[in-house]
């Protein structure tokens, strides 16, 4: 019988693993939500966008022994967490992500990265939930355009400059509390939201800490299982509280130096 392993190294991605329960997933839904009507818009755009460096309960998600046994099994022992943000959309709207592949505009030397992406609510064909091409990691980074249309979530609006093929595509149902795991070089997209509810995930990009940036200045990461034996990061600890004022300085000065790389190419 085929592991679960085999089938992710073949496909590139493995769905799905139960991580809580529903009930746990809207209690961390409620408190997301609590912070969205409680805060700013700038404040709740650099929260969502920088999760575990700002919410303590998201923290606590990407430290799950649920979540990272898995992930340990596809990376090894040594984990560090390079970012989370939420992908959230909102009903009836036609907010999407085009075809890309993650590790596109990372800036990072190798791809040594798991994204694990977690519904806090259904994640339906309805609601859009992701798509991805099976094997399609297999390959290298492709040529990327930017778009940069308003309804598209992802930063530039980039979108792969080859074809694909939608009948190739497999959708990743998900219900709340149910995670899934992808290679930094799979494509993978969503489509709209098409339901009366939110569609709300999390993704959470895991790295080993022998990668590291193609500029030769160190950005954040969180170590959250076994050793950093390389230094090539600036380890951060948890959160001190939910947006505090040292760890929005903190973020916004790691922002800074990204968008060297995230950015590069692009205009003002």
């Amino acid at each position: 019988m085929t592991s679960w392993t085999d089938e992710y190294s073949e496909k590139g991605y493995a769905f799905p693993f139960r991580l809580f329960n529903g009930h746990q997933a809207k209690k961390y839904r409620a408190a997301l939500e609590k912070i969205e009507t409680e805060h700013d818009e700038g404040l709740v755009k650099l929260a969502i966008g920088h999760s575990n460096s700002l919410i303590p309960f998201v923290d606590e998600i990407t430290r799950l022994d649920a979540v990272l046994n898995p992930v340990k099994e596809i990376l090894g022992p040594d984990l560090l967490v390079w970012n989370s943000s939420f992908f959230i959309k909102e009903p009836q709207t036609t907010d999407f992500v085009s075809w890309h592949q993650d590790l596109t505009y990372w800036g990072l030397t190798d791809s040594h990265e798991v994204t694990a992406w977690i519904a806090l609510s259904p994640a339906t064909e309805q609601s859009g939930c992701m798509k991805f091409v099976p094997g399609s990691h297999m390959g290298n980074i492709v040529e990327h355009r930017d778009t940069f249309a308003d309804n598209n979530l992802l930063s530039r609006g980039q979108e792969l400059a080859v074809e694909v093929n939608e009948q190739d595509a497999v959708n990743v149902v998900l219900q709340p509390g149910e995670m899934s795991l992808h290679h930094g070089r799979l494509f993978h997209s969503s489509h709209y939201n098409q339901t009366d509810d939110r569609r709300i995930g999390l993704a959470i990009r895991y790295i080993t800490p022998d990668m590291q940036q193609t500029i030769n200045e160190k950005t954040d990461a969180t170590l959250v299982a076994g050793t950093d034996k390389f230094d090539h990061f600036n380890l951060k600890k948890a959160p001190n509280g939910l947006l505090n004022t040292d760890d929005i300085r903190a973020v916004e000065h790691n922002i800074a130096i990204k968008e060297k790389f995230l950015m590069a190419g692009v205009e003002k």
